[in-house]
């Protein structure tokens, strides 16, 4: 998740501003989808640390790059993180944003993450238990691939991880080999 005062204070006044202006939830929404994106944090970083384009050249390529409209909330933000010379923090304050959004929304962040596509039965199955437990909140739900687990699944629940793996399983029999 996010990290430092810096990026959660720029996420704090971002949201604040964007909920005055009713656009908190397209910003939320074009952050997420930034914030894991690292080409293209990696693109703006360079940028952003070129001298030689000016602040509003910079923030019109951060506009584009994020997907956001000019006048928007995000694109004011955008320009005032070139001008602060914070952009170079942007994932980090993107994370954060994405954070405070899905807390202060009740959004749980789900993760299901399984060798092979799991079957849609397999995976409401899973998710019930979840929504149960986490009773109010909504769920957004991430469905990953990694072929490394071998078979059975995890699921991460906003950093809180089940893991029900084979890859697991085996690592739990090698330390106990191990420990004989």
């Amino acid at each position: 998740m996010s990290d430092g005062l810096i990026p959660r204070r720029y996420a704090k006044a971002l949201y604040k501003y964007a909920t005055e202006n009713g656009d908190a939830q397209e910003t939320y929404e074009l952050l997420k989808g930034l914030s894991f994106r690292h080409a293209a944090i990696d693109e703006l970083k360079r940028a952003v640390l070129n001298p030689e384009i000016s602040d509003e050249t910079k923030g019109a390529f951060m506009l584009k790059l994020v997907g956001s409209t000019p006048g928007s909330s995000l694109d004011k933000f955008l320009l005032l993180c070139v001008r602060n010379n914070r952009a170079n923090s942007l994932q980090k304050i993107s994370l954060a944003y994405v954070d405070l959004y899905r807390e202060k929304h009740e959004i749980a962040h789900v993760v299901i993450t399984s060798a092979i596509p799991m079957p849609d039965e397999e995976a409401e199955a899973i998710l019930g238990i979840v929504k149960r437990r986490l009773e109010a909140k909504t769920l957004e739900v991430e469905k990953v691939i990694d072929p490394e687990l071998i078979g059975g699944f995890t699921v991460k629940i906003d950093g809180l991880v089940l893991d029900a793996s084979v890859k697991r399983e085996l690592n739990d029999l090698r330390l106990q080999l191990l420990k004989k």
